[in-house]
């Protein structure tokens, strides 16, 4: 789905450009991290009408601070030189960034420079094969995200000087939907909804969340790879708005030990050719669910919507780093049903515990049913999370699974001792060895080239933080060890 101004010609293209000097364009790396530049308007175009331009692939060869993996990954390395890839303009993101003087702005997408095809880590390109996979099917993947995320009364110095310790919340306080709190920095609480808007990433909701300085906005439902894009440009404009106003926003997934985590809720439906939502039941369903459903809880989801579900669940397990990829994210979890930040493979109708929650008829509208997958933090890169989770459903619905469990809301001590249920990866480094393993169910959708270049990526992540000496050491073991 194409931005609501999106050029359609190349004519149409120079007539937005006539007035500008530059253009404003970005790539997205593995870690969700937008990287980009400015081109002169003559050279976008020529690009734009082109294969492309050259963009070093050192993109997908150093971490989120520009650190080089040292192990040879298959993307970009020092045997060929950190040579260019293409990064091929696409002209459907079309938007201006309104607190950039109307710079105009497009997403790339990243191709091999000799055969053309993909690159496999481009988390664009991931995205974009998955939803063609859908499409062939005769499905179309649609989304939703929300948002939690701390606000600190802060800026890139201060958190520099201050080495990120005894940050200022914007707020002090737990203040959960509140209309009180976002007068205190109206502003900018009004800004993140309206200069969006301009930006052409549209907000469903935006409020107070529990926490001191947290806020939680819901970006509007539309088609998957649309909402990815929505999804990073969300954080951009967040980010850049914070720093217009002294204030750091703060994706991270568990910025306080003490405290509820951030989390990155994705909502999943699939339409068919004619635009139903498949995951619904039919009207005449309605009154007392569909007759042959596994459990109560799925008795307002289609057959097809039970597949792609029970497809979930299985795979749920072996796609955790596309879900959760930093070692921070997996300290959100360890908290469980306690913050609402689900460990276990569990779903449950309208549930919030459960790592799926169902939301169907009765609660809301037949047309509005779909799935919420709530594991993920703000800290997921949402092209990554939103491929492994309709690559694992579209599998469910393809190999036509049964659900492998029945729904549970509530897990006790007892069900993890007994096995009754199954527990996610407590580690990055536990999920990253699951989901590499050869006979991992992420190597069968999402394929191996993908997976063993994320995964390295993961693995020199769960390096570094093995390596690093904590304050925590510190404080506990210098004067008495």
């Amino acid at each position: 789905m194409a931005t609501t101004n999106a050029p359609k010609t190349l004519e149409d293209l120079k007539s937005k450009l006539q007035n500008d000097i530059k253009v404003k364009v970005a790539g997205i790396d593995v870690d969700g991290v937008l990287r980009g530049k400015f081109m002169s308007k003559d050279k976008f175009i020529s690009a734009a009408t082109g294969d492309g331009f050259g963009f070093c692939s050192v993109i997908f060869g150093w971490d989120i601070h520009d650190a080089v993996y040292p192990n040879e990954l298959l993307i970009s390395n020092r045997a060929n030189g950190y040579k260019d890839l293409a990064a091929v303009i696409d002209l459907s993101t079309y938007r201006r960034i309104p607190w950039e003087n109307n710079v105009p702005f497009f997403l790339v997408s990243f191709l091999d420079p000799d055969t053309k095809e993909p690159i496999c880590a481009d988390p664009r390109g991931v995205l974009k094969t998955v939803v063609q996979k859908g499409e062939s099917l005769g499905f179309q993947c649609y989304a939703g995200c929300e948002y939690e995320y701390f606000q600190f009364e802060e800026t890139p110095k201060t958190l520099a000087e201050k080495k990120f310790l005894n940050l200022k919340p914007l707020t002090s306080g737990m203040h959960g939907y509140s209309l009180l709190r976002p007068q205190l920095n109206n502003d900018y609480f009004t800004d993140l909804f309206d200069e969006t808007d301009k930006f052409d990433v549209q907000l469903e909701g935006h409020h107070t969340e529990t926490g001191p300085g947290v806020y939680e906005t819901a970006l509007a439902y539309t088609s998957a790879l649309r909402m990815a894009d929505n999804a990073i440009l969300f954080k951009f404009s967040a980010k850049s708005l914070g720093m217009k106003h002294g204030i750091v926003p703060s994706f991270m997934a568990k910025p306080w030990g003490n405290l509820p985590g951030c989390s990155g809720h994705i909502h999943v439906s699939i339409r068919n050719a004619q635009g139903k939502n498949i995951f619904a039941v039919r009207d005449s369903e309605l009154k007392s669910g569909r007759e042959g459903a596994a459990y109560n809880d799925t008795k307002f989801l289609s057959q097809e919507g039970e597949w792609f579900l029970a497809g979930l669940l299985e795979g749920l397990p072996d796609i955790m780093p596309f879900l959760v990829p930093t070692i921070n994210g997996y300290k959100r979890l360890v908290g469980g049903e306690a913050f609402w930040a689900p460990n276990a493979v569990t779903f449950g109708y309208d549930s919030r515990s459960a790592s799926i929650r169902i939301i169907s008829p009765p609660s809301v509208p037949l047309t509005a049913t779909r799935m919420e997958i709530r594991v993920p933090g703000a800290d997921m890169n949402p092209y990554f999370a939103m491929s492994a989770i309709f690559a694992l459903g579209m599998r469910g619905i393809e190999k036509k699974l049964k659900l492998p469990c029945p729904p549970i809301s509530h897990v006790s001590p007892e069900d993890r001792k007994t096995g009754k249920v199954q527990m996610l990866p407590t580690s990055l480094e536990a999920a990253t060895e699951r989901m590499m393993r050869a006979d991992s169910i992420a190597r069968e959708v999402l394929g191996n080239d993908l997976v063993d270049h994320f995964g390295g990526t993961r693995q020199h992540e769960v390096n570094l933080w093995n390596e690093a000496v904590t304050n925590w050491e510190v404080e506990r073991y210098l004067e008495l060890a």
